[in-house]
């Protein structure tokens, strides 16, 4: 053989021990699990809104029409209103006339939401909800409603049909509802007459609160911030809040900097939590909840009480006076189930879960041994309960 040959094949003997080589550096950590987990990263404007730019709270009252039937029975709400209604249209009527002798007119309270810097002419969506006593909105048209801040100024006007997503049908003491019919929307209702005026071109300076307090949050926003404007211009003041400074280059500018700084992304930090609600058997539990080894055993306990009524009625050709006697007579039964030990030895949240599930528990007694599990100090995580 050449030396040529030698050589090349030497060569490529050394490059396919490379690439196992290689190949064996990435699948060997794999194999073993101790390459670290994987980091998800949010944008700013997912967990952060800016100073200044928020929605603002309309109020304001009106009335339903055109309902069939199933307005305000009592018409204390909604009849002087409406007579006045009535009179600016050239009709005059006496609002006493008007109480009770119709079922088609509803008072309702008109809400909505108006963002910040929208111009005059823009339409937004209103909700409507009833406060007198009828039965349902639907099919109704929504009367002209001012809707005003909380400064007593006129920003928008609502008018038209209402929309209930849902039904009220039956009669005779049968009845069939379908989700709540007393409130409804009237999307793009509202149209706009006050702009909410915020300069933002003009600000040297933003505050950014974020969505959940977090130290380590607030922190890795600033630090994120000042690695894309290479400066130091943010700085976390507290759990919630991030001060930025508006560089020169952007002066004049504010609104291109917000839209910067929106799309940068931050690795956000989350406190271990177990979120429990009571009321329905909801458990939420976080994605750094640990526990220590920790041995659980639950049973329950069962009390049923039955009542039987046993009637007894006098016989054929009874004497004068006797009655027919109901007795109740009441049976109570008690089981206690049996209680099974488990061990677990993990310190992840998919072992207590595991667990929990050969149990076989409820998520009303998932509750209580969460509680009992915090209780012992095995659980390392805050217990929410709403």
């Amino acid at each position: 053989m050449a030396k040529g040959e030698r050589q090349g094949i030497a060569k490529g003997e050394w490059r396919k021990a490379g690439r196992l080589g290689f190949i064996f550096f990435i699948l060997l950590p794999l194999a073993l699990g101790i390459l670290p987990a994987l980091v998800y990263a949010e944008r700013i404007k997912d967990i952060a809104t800016f100073s200044g730019v928020r929605e603002n709270e309309l109020v304001g009252y009106s009335l339903v029409v055109g309902l069939n039937g199933t307005g305000d029975r009592d018409g204390t709400y909604y009849f002087q209103p409406f007579a006045n209604m009535l009179g600016k249209l050239g009709i005059n009527v006496n609002p006493a006339d008007i109480k009770g002798k119709t079922k088609n007119i509803a008072a309702v309270v008109v809400t909505a939401k108006l963002p910040t810097m929208v111009m005059p002419g823009s339409k937004v969506d209103v909700q409507v909800s009833s406060i007198g006593d009828a039965r349902s909105l639907q099919g109704g048209t929504l009367l002209a409603a001012q809707l005003k801040g909380f400064d007593n100024n006129v920003y928008a006007v609502a008018q038209g049909p209402v929309s209930i997503g849902g039904f009220i049908a039956g009669g005779g003491g049968t009845q069939t509802i379908k989700n709540h019919p007393n409130v409804g929307t009237v999307p793009n209702g509202a149209i706009v007459e006050r702009e909410v005026p915020v300069q933002l071109n003009r600000k040297n300076s933003l505050d950014i609160l974020l969505n959940m307090q977090d130290f380590v949050t607030s922190t890795r926003v600033a630090n994120k911030i000042n690695e894309r404007l290479h400066g130091n211009y943010a700085k976390a003041e507290g759990p919630s809040v991030v001060s930025l400074m508006v560089p020169d280059a952007f002066a004049n500018k504010v609104v291109d900097l917000i839209s910067t700084v929106e799309m940068i992304n931050v690795t956000i930090d989350t406190p271990a939590r177990v979120i429990i609600n009571e009321r329905t058997g909801t458990v939420v539990f976080g994605e750094n909840v640990t526990i220590n080894p920790v041995a659980l055993a639950h049973g329950s306990i069962t009390i049923q009480i039955n009542t039987d009524y046993q009637v007894s009625q006098p016989p054929p050709l009874a004497p004068a006076g006797a009655q027919t006697v109901v007795t109740p007579q009441k049976q109570v039964t008690v089981e206690e189930k049996k209680a099974t030990l488990v061990q677990v030895k993990g310190s992840t949240i998919g072992e207590l879960v595991k667990a929990l599930n050969t149990l076989g528990v409820t998520p009303r007694d998932l509750v209580a041994i969460l509680q009992a599990i915090k209780a012992a100090g095995s659980l390392k995580a805050e217990l929410v309960i709403m």
